[in-house]
């Protein structure tokens, strides 16, 4: 699967309205350059050359293998975790912190798994912890919470009364303060 042109633009971060003042050699007059144009030259000059053609098939691979990686994991590491390198049979992850690295080492099987299952040749996972990765992380989402209905506070506060006084009543006393249904 190859990564389209806008998809690198947009991943790489060049997608959106890019608006610059040129002047054109041997006038006095400026003309405005709208969207990816000089995005899209860089490109076309990257692939013109040949060291160029080679950052850029890279940066297509590491950019493929990010997705892959990203789809195999749950999603709160999917936003932290980046390609850093992949040399021979190894691939390298980078994560903002070593909770994040202990998670992806037990995730390692499942995640080359998935690489071998889209056609990568993988035997090796090296996790490195890059602090700054934090500062760039996207927030968290919001989290999924459903109130407790009616049937499911009855039988709390059923619960509540069958249990011996001690931090688990006082646990389900919280509870059920917490969801409004206190001593109904």
């Amino acid at each position: 699967m190859a990564v389209e042109w806008g998809e690198l633009l947009a991943m790489s971060g060049l997608s959106g309205l890019i608006t610059s003042n040129t002047r054109i050699r041997g006038t006095r007059e400026k003309r405005k350059v709208h969207g990816n144009r000089p995005a899209a030259q860089a490109l076309q000059w990257l692939v013109l050359d040949e060291t160029g053609a080679n950052v850029l098939a890279t940066a297509q691979s590491l950019l493929q293998a990010e997705a892959i990686i990203r789809a195999a994991l749950p999603p709160i590491l999917a936003l932290t975790c980046r390609v850093a390198n992949i040399d021979r049979q190894c691939i390298t992850l980078a994560v903002p912190a070593a909770a994040h690295a202990t998670r992806l080492r037990q995730l390692t099987p499942r995640l080359l798994r998935a690489l071998e299952g889209r056609g990568w040749n993988l035997t090796e996972m090296e996790i490195r912890v890059q602090a700054g990765l934090a500062r760039h992380a996207p927030p968290k989402p919001p989290r999924e919470t459903r109130p407790l209905d009616g049937p499911a506070l009855d039988c709390f506060q059923e619960l509540r009364k069958n249990v011996a006084p001690g931090p688990l009543s006082e646990a389900i006393e919280r509870l059920l303060v917490h969801h409004g249904a206190g001593k109904r």
